[in-house]
């Protein structure tokens, strides 16, 4: 599908990321739509995919570099620490699926 412009792009791919990846807190999965999560982590992933598909690596060290605060503030985690590993291995098939509909 292709997009009218950059922004309309990110909320596409933002609303994919939303619906399928999750943070695990004590078995509970909290989407990151409803963490209001997933634009910010969309708005990282986008632009790499002007230089093609990005790996799970990369993706991966865009979680480690994202830091989430928990308990109002006091502590930071990073957002690869929150979401298990069958959840980070989502993100590769969103972004994929995501890629080649552009």
């Amino acid at each position: 599908m292709a997009y009218s412009n950059t922004a309309e792009a990110i909320e596409a791919l933002a609303a994919e990321i939303g619906d399928n990846l999750y943070i695990d807190v004590a078995n509970w999965h909290l989407y990151l739509r409803e963490a209001h999560l997933h634009t910010a982590l969309a708005e990282q992933i986008y632009p790499l995919l002007s230089q093609g598909l990005p790996s799970d690596a990369d993706l991966k060290a865009l979680m480690k570099a994202m830091k989430v605060k928990v308990g109002g503030g006091k502590l930071e985690l990073s957002l690869a620490d929150l979401i298990p590993p069958n959840a980070q291995g989502e993100l590769l098939r969103v972004v994929e699926t995501f890629y080649d509909s552009l």
